[in-house]
């Protein structure tokens, strides 16, 4: 399940991608605007400028900005940034794969098996689907 965390940072660049690329806009703004808790957005936003995907400007007409267009962040970059891992089992995680202790064999695993193509359908979606799509 998407953590609140996430579907925050979701919200947040999605307004930001409303005023992209012209407007700054202010963390009470978005706070008001998305119903987010004011504190909460700016750890996210912070999170997000780390991860290149936002910039901030000081003084007046300042606030936050989108670095990238909309069309170029990827749901799946952002999910990862906030949540992790995509897979449902870390066994068949790309990138934070860990090995069952209880698995003899992961090659004869059903669960692995399946699970292995949920997270690849996840994934391709994930990857085809960007801010520009929530719009």
């Amino acid at each position: 399940m998407m953590s609140k965390k996430c579907k925050y940072a979701f919200k947040a660049l999605t307004h930001l991608a409303k005023r992209y690329p012209d407007t700054h806009c202010q963390t009470a703004e978005i706070a008001r605007v998305e119903n987010i808790p004011r504190k909460f957005l700016e750890l996210i936003l912070l999170d997000l400028k780390k991860g290149g995907f936002v910039n901030s400007k000081q003084g007046a007409g300042g606030g936050y900005y989108l670095v990238k267009a909309p069309e170029t962040i990827l749901l799946g970059e952002i999910y990862r940034l906030f949540d992790g891992a995509i897979a449902l089992l870390p066994c068949v995680s790309l990138k934070f794969y860990e090995k069952c202790k209880d698995c003899p064999d992961e090659v004869a695993c059903g669960l692995h098996r399946v699970f292995l193509q949920i997270r690849d359908q996840t994934l391709k979606l994930m990857l085809q689907k960007t801010v520009s799509d929530i719009l």
